[in-house]
């Protein structure tokens, strides 16, 4: 009879030890914490390979944020009037003035989380996370509070036209009254950039952007709201990416399984988030700030200005997409990187990118020169507007390389912890738009075209101080692994 023992397989083989096997198991537990829950350590491999990896899900994500962005200026260009453009365009800074507390504070969050990632502390980035939900919470619905309270009265401190006034206050007041909302979307994409997983947050902001498009024609095109119904597609598209992350996140990343020992109130937690958020969002409150300033000139120039200034300023929105989402590429990498110790990889990142930026820089100034009024006339129908803002086009596309500079080095020293320094930008910005606006405005020949010159000095004025920052080297010191109690 036929020996059957060939023919079972055995349950718990037993393998030989030698180091070929040994050498073999680490690999396999070092892939399997690269790609635990959909987490990234981007503490090991090629540089670029992994920056160019997690840059090209946000690129494609924040472009479709900047195509329904368009969307709606297009919506309300073409089926309103130029008026409402430029209200809509003109109430932009100052809703991101009211937004920068929250969009500082889940940076901050970010980057702790990043850093702890990079140490290899589980349990310190649940708690973190946990500790997340209070700061949002918080921070979102006060903000809320703030930014439909303060609507009029600021439109009318920056010398707001009568003729766009009420749009410009109608949009206001619905979006900064969901505040709290896009605070919560934005805190999820932050964790999840924070832990490598770029890809998740571009899912719902590819829904959320289809959702606004289709909304935009039907509340105005179809149902007339104006101004209103633009508004409400942007929120309710907001809301239906935030649900979509919360949810599909949970299910995907082990990180967001948060159990109830972490969902302790953490002092230091909340102590090291807001010393890192706060001058975050102090920078971004400044440069709102220099924006509005800069808007105010804007509006200074009557309704035909303001159209045009709107116009380019959503090119440029979608310009600065590549250079934004490389930024944050950089800033997670820098993060995970410094928590790790490796300081010299993170300067390294940083440089390949600087390259990178360029490139694009220089590609972009040949597409405005060819095309601009071409971009342009996407948004509006008016010959002088148009021709207005082909021409602004023009002047600021000669430095978009020192802007795509700044989102580099300034993603690297957010991620190193440098936040403090970052501030200072802000102050640069204000400096910068504030004195270059003025300044314009008085010397003949210059006149309306100063508008559009403030933007590029300013940006190459940002840029040389992130350079010095970086060529000096102090960030070094910056991680803050290690100085929070971990669990």
């Amino acid at each position: 009879m036929k020996s059957t023992s060939l023919n079972v397989k055995r349950k718990n083989p037993v393998t030989p030890y030698n180091e070929n096997n040994k050498a073999s198991n680490q690999k396999r537990v070092q892939k399997k914490k690269r790609s635990f829950g959909g987490s990234v350590d981007m503490t090991k491999g090629n540089e670029i390979s992994l920056l160019l990896k997690f840059t090209l899900p946000l690129l494609v994500g924040n472009i479709f944020q900047q195509f329904y962005n368009m969307v709606d200026s297009i919506v309300v260009g073409k089926y309103v009037n130029s008026n409402a453009l430029g209200a809509v365009g003109s109430v932009g800074a100052i809703n991101f003035l009211f937004f920068s507390l929250c969009f500082g504070l889940s940076s901050g969050i970010g980057i702790l989380i990043s850093q702890y990632f990079g140490a290899g502390k589980k349990e310190m980035v649940k708690k973190i996370i946990a500790n997340s939900i209070y700061i949002t919470l918080i921070s979102g619905i006060v903000m809320s509070f703030v930014g439909v309270f303060l609507s009029k009265p600021i439109l009318i401190l920056m010398n707001t036209p009568k003729e766009t006034f009420a749009y410009a206050h109608t949009y206001m007041i619905i979006c900064n009254s969901a505040i709290f909302l896009v605070a919560a979307y934005n805190m999820v994409s932050s964790i999840l950039r924070a832990l490598g997983d770029s890809r998740t947050p571009l899912i719902f902001l590819v829904v959320a952007c289809l959702t606004n498009i289709v909304l935009d024609l039907l509340f105005v095109v179809v149902f007339k709201l104006g101004v209103t119904g633009v508004a409400l597609a942007t929120v309710i598209a907001q809301v239906v990416a935030m649900i979509g992350s919360i949810i599909y996140g949970y299910r995907k990343n082990e990180y967001l399984h948060i159990e109830k020992r972490h969902l302790k109130f953490d002092r230091e937690i909340f102590k090291k988030s807001f010393k890192i958020g706060i001058p975050l969002a102090a920078q971004n409150s400044l440069i709102a700030f220099s924006c509005m300033a800069l808007q105010s000139v804007v509006n200074h120039y009557g309704a035909t200005v303001m159209a045009a200034y709107t116009a380019t300023g959503r090119v440029e929105q979608l310009v600065q997409q590549p250079f934004s989402s490389l930024g944050a590429a950089v800033s997670t990498f820098a993060g995970q990187n410094a928590g790790a110790g490796k300081m010299n990889r993170v300067k390294s990142g940083c440089k390949k990118s600087l390259l990178l930026v360029l490139g694009f820089g220089i590609f972009m100034i040949a597409i405005m020169f060819l095309f601009g009024e071409s971009v342009i006339g996407i948004f509006v129908n008016e010959p002088e507007v148009i021709k207005m803002g082909s021409t602004g086009l023009k002047i600021t596309s000669l430095m978009y390389t020192p802007l795509g500079a700044i989102y580099i080095m300034r993603g690297m020293l957010n991620g190193v912890g440098d936040t403090t320094f970052t501030m200072m930008n802000g102050v640069a910005e204000v400096v910068g738009r504030v004195g270059f606006a003025l300044l314009f405005m008085m010397i003949p020949g210059i006149g309306v075209w100063g508008i559009w010159y403030t933007n590029g000095l300013t940006w190459i004025i940002t840029a040389l101080m992130n350079t010095f920052r970086f060529v000096q080297g102090k960030w070094k010191k910056k991680a803050l692994v290690g100085r929070v109690k971990a669990a």
